[in-house]
């Protein structure tokens, strides 16, 4: 009988960019928690091509200094892109917002801004928002965060 060897933890990737990092970047504010959004951030970073985004996670106090309007609930529901402008774009909004302004997305822009369709657009993403935690799921789960706002 094989017995299969534990795999060893995966090396930490490199911080996403931070705002100190890209001062004139859309900010990207997510919940930094949630696996799955992790990995939709690093999807992001990397085509990203003109290094015009940078990231912040919502449980970071930065946010709720810079934007103390911004409620822990509401960002907890959808991710926001608070643009060079200082315009904020949330859920499925913000997404249409990146098609435009990260090239390899531009394949998908016909799609999210069809005329009348953006409210499909956040309804599907309220359903996967909802979810994200168990899209998140893993074997392991050393430092509990796929267990925070589990249904």
């Amino acid at each position: 009988m094989h017995v299969q060897a534990p795999r060893p933890p995966a090396a930490d990737p490199a911080p996403l960019p931070a705002p100190a990092q890209r001062p004139q970047a859309d900010l990207v504010i997510y919940d930094g928690a949630c696996r799955f959004c992790q990995r939709q951030m690093r999807w992001l970073e990397r085509l990203d091509w003109g290094k015009r985004l940078a990231f912040l996670s919502l449980h970071d106090p930065e946010v709720y200094r810079r934007w103390p309007d911004l409620s822990r609930e509401q960002l907890l529901e959808a991710m926001v892109v608070v643009d060079h402008q200082q315009v904020r774009h949330a859920g499925a909004a913000a997404i249409r917002y990146l098609s435009r302004r990260l090239a390899p997305l531009w394949v998908i822009c016909p799609w999210l801004h069809l005329p009348g369709s953006l409210p499909l657009w956040q309804w599907l993403y309220r359903f996967v928002a909802r979810r994200r935690y168990w899209f998140g799921r893993t074997d392991r789960c050393d430092d509990g965060s796929c267990h925070l706002h589990a249904p």
